[in-house]
C-alpha cells in the first residue's frame, strides 16, 4: 500500500470529515442526515492512512514527485 494522498488533500480530508462528523452528532435529528454524517469516517480514515482506494483505482496521486 504506497501513499498516494498528500498533504494539503490530508489536511483538506481531516476538515472535511471532522465537520461531517460533526454534523452527524450536532445537526438535524433525522436518521436520514445522520448518515451524511457519518460518510466522515472515510476522508478521516482515508487522511490518516494517507492511502485512498479511489485514487488507486484513478492512478491519481496528490504527493510531490520524487527526485530523480
Amino acid at each position: 500500500m504506497q501513499t498516494n494522498v498528500g498533504s494539503v488533500d490530508r489536511i483538506a480530508r481531516i476538515v472535511v470529515g471532522i465537520a461531517l462528523l460533526a454534523f452527524a452528532f450536532f445537526g438535524p435529528a433525522d436518521i436520514g442526515w445522520k448518515w451524511v454524517g457519518y460518510i466522515g469516517i472515510v476522508p478521516l480514515v482515508t487522511a490518516l492512512l494517507g492511502w485512498c482506494p479511489a485514487y488507486t483505482i484513478l492512478g491519481v496521486s496528490t504527493c510531490p514527485a520524487k527526485k530523480a
